[in-house]
This record gives structure tokens, C-alpha cells and sequence, in this order.
């Protein structure tokens, strides 16, 4: 992919970090998406990338650093300029996070039904063309429960893009889901990019899922960055982090006796 200016990044991370408590969870944390890139974030568990997620998401507050959404810093604007860049922005949840007493298609109606003066007809046929999109046509008066898995995903991301968002973020897509269910979703998402020129962030551990779906992977360990860059120098790493992580090798962290102690006996 053909990288734009430094002036058209959609995302920009500067020297971000995060606790919770006393708790340092991210340690200057750098990231730059330029739009209309797939970026994906990786990292083992507890590595920091649900909370580098919710932090772009602006549903945390950094300890400090400054985070950029589309030209505008998350950590500065007012409550009401916030609610009016969330509307560029989707979101597809781990779980899916459907309403379970509402249709498939009253699920994916809700944002603009929330945030629009559009009247009924015109609402309706939104949402036929987004849930043909995700190959859910004719699927919109079924509740979540009658669908499968990757169903659920599908749909939540017919709601994720009702509203033709310029940021798109996923959490974990491919989790829980059969290799075919999963192949799809990648290809959807490869799809949506083409045909829609979203910029979307993708966090997941699913390394197959990653390398297709890329264009640059940013690695975290430890709250750390490990790298930010592309699929071909991400799997050529020499650093060692990166490589048990791509070779599902286990950690082998060196135990300092002498803190290990002292964090046994803190009061």
C-alpha cells in the first residue's frame, strides 16, 4: 500500500501512557496509522493491547501523551466535540455485543436511529445494503440467538459501518470462530477497506488472521512497542520477544531474586 503524507495520518499516538491505580500498563507508546490502512496490533496476553484499544477508543484517560483521531486530539476536545467524532468512528466488539431482545436488523438500525433524523424507509434500506455487505441479506428479522457465531460478527459489523465511519476498530474478530468462519471475515474485512477506504485498527493474536489482513503490525510486550512495521519485517524480527510470539514459544523471563522478594514482603 502506498503510504500518504505524515499529514494525513487518521491516527497518531504520541508517547502514550496508561495506568490503572498505581499500575503502569503502557510506556510511551508511539503509533501512526495513515488512513486508509489496515493497522493491527499484537502482543500476548497482558501485553497492553485491550487498553491501547479502549485508549483510542477514548473510553480511557491516559496518564499522559497525546492521542489524534482524525486531526483531532482525543485528549483535549470538549464532551460535545467527542460525541461528534464518534459518529466517524465503528467499533465490532469481541463478542459481538448484539441486544439479545432486539432483531438482527433492529441491532444494526440502532445507530441511526440514535443519531440521525432519517425517517423509517430510508433507515430500513440502509440496513438491507450494509447486512448485504456482510452477506447477512434477508437475515434481519432473526434474533442474535438464532445465529451462529460468525453471524454475530458479521452483523455487528453491518452496525459497525451503518453510519460509514472513517475509523473502524475490531477487537479480536476472528476469536471463537471455525478456520472457514474466520477466512471469511478476513476477506470481508479486506472487502470493506477496498470498497469503503476505511482506516482500521485491528487488535488480535490470531497470527494467520494478521499476516492476510495487514499492512503494518505494531507488536506490544509488556506495555511496550516491540516494532511497527510491515508483514515481512514483522515475521524477520530478530528481536526474540517477536519471535515467541510468532513461534508460540513460551517466555523465559529472568527472575530477579532480590525484587521478587521485595514484592512478596511490600506492605
Amino acid at each position: 500500500m502506498n503510504k500518504t503524507p505524515d499529514s494525513d495520518y487518521a491516527i497518531e499516538v504520541t508517547d502514550l501512557c496508561a495506568h490503572y491505580g498505581t499500575r503502569q500498563i503502557l510506556f510511551d507508546v508511539n503509533l501512526n496509522v495513515h488512513q486508509g490502512e489496515i493497522m493491527v496490533i499484537m502482543g500476548g496476553s497482558g501485553s497492553g493491547k485491550s487498553t491501547l484499544l479502549r485508549h483510542l477508543l477514548a473510553l480511557n484517560i491516559p496518564t499522559s501523551g497525546q492521542i489524534k483521531l482524525l486531526g483531532k486530539d482525543i485528549t483535549k476536545i470538549s464532551d460535545k466535540e467527542m460525541f461528534k467524532l464518534r459518529k466517524d468512528m465503528g467499533v465490532a466488539f469481541q463478542g459481538g455485543a448484539l441486544f439479545g431482545s432486539m432483531t438482527v436488523g433492529e441491532n444494526v438500525i440502532l445507530p441511526l436511529r440514535e443519531h440521525t433524523a432519517l425517517d423509517e424507509n430510508t433507515m430500513r434500506i440502509m440496513c438491507r445494503m450494509k447486512m448485504e455487505v456482510v452477506d447477512l441479506a434477508d437475515f434481519e428479522d432473526l434474533m442474535p440467538s438464532e445465529l451462529s457465531g460468525g453471524m454475530i460478527k458479521r452483523a455487528a459489523l453491518a452496525r459497525a459501518i451503518i453510519m460509514d465511519p472513517k475509523l473502524l476498530f475490531f477487537d479480536e474478530p476472528s476469536a471463537g470462530l471455525d478456520p472457514v468462519a474466520a477466512v471469511e471475515l478476513d476477506e470481508l474485512i479486506l472487502r470493506l477497506r477496498q470498497a469503503m477506504n476505511m482506516t482500521i485498527v485491528v487488535v488480535t493474536h490470531e497470527l494467520e488472521s494478521a499476516f492476510k489482513i495487514a499492512d503494518r503490525i505494531t507488536v506490544l510486550d509488556k506495555g511496550r512497542t516491540l516494532i511497527t512495521d510491515t508483514v515481512e519485517n514483522v515475521r524477520n524480527a530478530d528481536n526474540p520477544r517477536i519471535q515467541s510470539l510468532l513461534h508460540r514459544l513460551p517466555r523465559d523471563d529472568a527472575i530477579d531474586a532480590d525484587e521478587y522478594l521485595a514484592r512478596l514482603t511490600s506492605m
